[in-house]
């Protein structure tokens, strides 16, 4: 089973920038697509960012495209998610997921990962 640690979050100000970050307990460069959601309070699970295991494709949200960007190190078997340009409407729990995948594909459904992270709280004051 692989656990997911998030880390990064903060309470910062509009047009800040932030950097999150995931650690996977084990090496996530054996085929695993990662991703990033958020959930802000009331809401549902809103896909941000994904990226393949290969680093070679990745895909954002509407909401975030040009301001986020998902990278990954698999060597330190941790992927990020820089934020900038941050909006108060980014203010959310942010969590990283995982999921087994040998042909690379990319997967914006939270139901379709298989293992998550407990979350990081990011706040954005204006």
């Amino acid at each position: 089973q692989v656990q997911l640690q998030e880390s990064g979050g903060g309470l910062v100000q509009v047009g800040d920038s932030l950097r999150l970050s995931c650690a996977a307990s084990e090496r996530t460069s054996s085929r695993y697509t990662m991703g990033w959601f958020r959930q802000a309070p009331g809401k549902g699970r809103e896909f941000v960012a994904a990226i393949t295991w290969s680093g070679g494709t990745t895909k954002y949200g509407d909401s975030v495209k040009g301001r986020f960007t998902i990278s990954r190190d698999n060597a330190k078997n941790t992927v990020y998610l820089q934020m900038n340009s941050l909006k108060p409407e980014d203010t959310a729990v942010y969590y990283c997921a995982t999921k087994a995948d040998n042909l690379a594909r990319i997967w914006i459904t939270a139901p379709n990962y298989d293992y998550w992270g407990q979350g990081t709280q990011v706040t954005v004051s204006s």
